[in-house]
């Protein structure tokens, strides 16, 4: 058997800090950030990078899924209804029918395969950082990216100063807190939000409302996936996804769009 090959410590450090710090500073400024890797983050940040944008996400926990990991009440299978199916799909996940229209799939494979879509399609995905704050402009009033901490250090207690990233878009899609809204809404009152937080469930009318409610909040801002049921007070679903893929392919198709055209 071949001998292991020695490995210095310090080679471990240096490697380590110096490729990380390259990333860094090349994504110090990109065309889209997209706070919050579950569902409709992943999926948004996947037809993003698809069509040639440079694609931050940013995930304060040190993983991807956002509530697809828990399943139905921790029970390991999801549902997707017709049409997400054919997004699904086009990311490899395998599917059974269990009525007209109606899929259910397991909860891990659609979140490594989601993940390994987004990652696949060029997409930069962040551990592990928080984003606390927004950077704005006015005449006219808009925004051009955000300010991260890691989220261990806001954990600790620790005051420690952010550091700015710039971006032609953010996309909110930190699932139920909107918690990138939320920032807006009480430190940008220019901007009039207001998040009513969502309403309690009634699966049809909140897959229809998610979707439709989908897109730009104010010039940079956009919402997708359960964030747009705490912005406009829409009812939750639970453990069925299709509104919060399609919600996620929406926002990318509205986003390349305008930056495109811009």
């Amino acid at each position: 058997m071949e001998e292991i090959k020695h490995v210095d410590e310090n080679l471990i450090t240096k490697a380590i800090i110096k490729k990380a710090a390259e990333e860094w500073i090349d994504f110090s400024e990109c065309d889209v950030i997209v706070v919050g890797a579950g569902p409709a983050g992943l999926t948004a940040s996947t037809y993003l990078a698809k069509n040639g944008l440079k694609t931050l996400v940013l995930e304060k926990k040190l993983s991807f899924g956002g509530g697809m990991g828990g399943g139905g009440m921790c029970f390991h299978k999801l549902i997707i209804e017709s049409p997400a199916d054919e997004i699904i799909r086009e990311f490899g996940c395998r599917l059974e029918m269990i009525d007209d229209r109606i899929y259910i799939t397991d909860a891990a494979e659609m979140m490594a395969k989601l993940a390994a879509g987004a990652i696949d399609a060029g997409a930069k995905i962040l551990f592990g950082v928080a984003v606390e704050d927004l950077i704005f402009r006015s005449s006219p009033l808009r925004i051009i990216g955000t300010v991260v901490q890691w989220a261990s250090v806001n954990m600790s207690g620790l005051h420690v100063d952010p550091l700015p990233i710039k971006s032609k878009a953010v996309v909110d899609c930190t699932g139920h807190d909107a918690e990138v809204l939320a920032v807006a809404s009480r430190k940008i009152p220019e901007l009039k939000i207001t998040i009513h937080g969502e309403k309690s469930m009634w699966v049809d009318l909140a897959e229809k409302s998610i979707i439709e409610n989908t897109g730009e909040v104010c010039p940079g801002l956009y919402v997708a996936g359960m964030a747009v049921a705490a912005l406009h007070h829409t009812p939750r679903m639970g453990p069925i996804f299709g509104g919060m893929i399609l919600s996620g392919k929406k926002v990318a198709d509205l986003i390349v769009k305008k930056i495109k055209t811009q």
